[in-house]
């Protein structure tokens, strides 16, 4: 199957053109399938970190991990991403034993009670074996299998679905003067190569995920212009993840502190919903959730309750 496809038409509804969301499927490592017709998906975050970007610290003891991705499913979650090292810009690399120390107690615990898949947001593939075997069915990694040479048969051989985030340079550098020429064109260009050669390691195409990776790598101007021309981004053919939730580019544009983010998160949820994006990842699981709804009934127009 090719990774790349036609750019979907628009559908036109009271004098508006909204992008039609393309449908797939996607099957995770334990054979579960998700599907993108209804509505987009909603990954929850959940950071068991002490230095993440916005809730650094919060969630380190398993005890809050677990209330929170609880918290989290209950809210309408349709995926807990979990995390043991931040890769916010400047963030320092951690030790895979101890980022398998943060996340598996999480995980296996969730894996036990939870209904709903679980993620785990790692570029390292022993963490990302040590978390399927645990109970992740999902691997999600800024690097798009590239920091890690094992990554992608780690991949390949236990099933598991991927997404591949785009980010110009390292966690530590990406925000040193990052330039594109038309920044859409070139992550779009980029994120095409790293799905053939996930293809080409023998992940299934309806195992592949892809990011533009918002605030990574990016300057303000560049991240806006990505959820302006969110749309194209389905011409690769593969669904569409997206994570601004908090991201410093709405920080500069409200001039708020990431705890105060809430509502330009919400307004990016929504564009990139009528963008026709399959996932939002994101912090806030019932406010996203809500504001989703509203988003994909306008969208859909009269044909919203079906």
């Amino acid at each position: 199957m090719p990774v790349e496809q036609n750019m979907p038409d628009n559908e036109i509804s009271g004098g508006h053109h909204w992008i039609v969301r393309p449908s797939f499927r996607i099957r995770t490592a334990s054979g579960r399938v998700m599907g993108t017709d209804e509505r987009p998906l909603i990954m929850g975050i959940l950071n068991v970190t002490p230095d993440s970007f916005s809730d650094g610290g919060e969630f380190c003891r398993i005890d809050r991990a677990l209330t929170h991705a609880r918290d989290m499913a209950q809210q309408g979650a349709d995926i807990i991403d979990i995390g043991g090292e931040s890769t916010r810009p400047g963030g320092m690399t951690v030790d895979p034993d101890i980022e398998k120390q943060r996340v598996l107690p999480v995980i296996k615990e969730l894996a036990m009670e939870c209904r709903i898949p679980l993620s785990i947001d790692t570029r390292k593939a022993s963490v990302a074996e040590a978390a399927l075997e645990a109970g992740a069915e999902i691997i999600n990694d800024v690097s798009a299998l590239r920091y890690d040479t094992d990554m992608a048969s780690v991949a390949a051989s236990n099933g598991a679905a991927v997404c591949l985030m785009h980010m110009q340079g390292e966690p530590q550098t990406m925000q040193n003067n990052p330039s594109y020429g038309d920044v859409v064109e070139d992550i779009g260009q980029w994120l095409k190569r790293r799905a053939e050669a996930a293809l080409g390691a023998g992940i299934s195409t309806d195992r592949i995920m892809v990011d533009p990776g918002f605030g990574f790598g990016k300057l303000p101007e560049h991240n806006l212009e990505i959820l302006r021309r969110l749309g194209e981004f389905h011409g690769i053919g593969l669904p569409l993840l997206i994570g601004v939730s908090r991201k410093s580019t709405i920080g500069e544009v409200l001039d708020k502190p990431p705890d105060q983010r809430l509502s330009g998160t919400l307004a990016a949820a929504v564009s990139s919903v009528l963008a026709g994006v399959h996932i939002l990842r994101v912090h806030d699981v019932g406010a996203t959730g809500d504001a989703t709804k509203i988003a994909e009934a306008i969208r859909r127009g009269i044909g919203w309750r079906k």
